[in-house]
């Protein structure tokens, strides 16, 4: 479990196909020597098994399952990745939870100036638009963020100057694809619903 309060932001080092599974190397700042292999790590929001690492890197496994369901296999060698270790017991519970468990694919509709700041409308599939509320909250790439307003199948988002420069959310573009992932709150209150 995660808050959606990134570390750091990562670079992916290297790619290898060769195996089974797709096999990456992401450079970090994040204190490795607390991590153990087998721990998890959301990369970009997507939780993540760390199955090597050296002082500032990790190895992860990406499964082609994962591969169908996020937006990793268009990572790239150079491709900043936001970095989050799972929470710890003690640990600050800021952003809201975030599980990593990846709900789908959005998409950079439009990236405004806004004094500061930066406006970006979000357009989401249609069977999870039910799950986003204004001032609910979501996380893009694992970065928790509270929804200004939603219009259908697309919600509008504020990021500050902080988390633009602190995240890889100061480098999307728009038409790209983002992790998106739905409170969990809002996902059992939708289910309730339903019934």
């Amino acid at each position: 479990m995660f808050t959606g309060l990134i570390q750091d932001v990562g670079t992916v080092t290297r790619i290898d196909n060769t195996r089974g599974d797709v096999r990456i190397r992401i450079q970090t700042s994040i204190d490795l020597a607390r991590e153990s292999i087998g721990a998890s790590i959301a990369c970009s929001g997507c939780c993540l098994t760390v199955v090597e690492k050296g002082a500032d890197w990790f190895d992860v496994d990406v499964s082609a399952e994962s591969l169908s369901k996020t937006a990793i296999g268009g990572w790239n060698e150079g491709t900043k990745v936001n970095i989050e270790s799972s929470l710890r017991m003690g640990d600050e519970l800021g952003g809201h939870f975030v599980f990593g468990h990846v709900d789908g694919l959005a998409t950079v509709e439009a990236i405004e100036k806004d004094g500061d700041s930066h406006r970006l409308k979000i357009r989401v599939p249609d069977d999870l638009a039910k799950y986003v509320a204004p001032k609910g909250s979501v996380s893009l790439d694992g970065v928790s963020l509270t929804v200004n307003e939603v219009d259908g199948s697309i919600f509008g988002v504020n990021i500050i100057p902080h988390t633009w420069e602190k995240t890889s959310l100061g480098h999307v573009r728009q038409g790209q694809a983002v992790h998106f992932e739905v409170d969990m709150l809002a996902r059992y209150v939708a289910k309730m619903l339903d019934k």
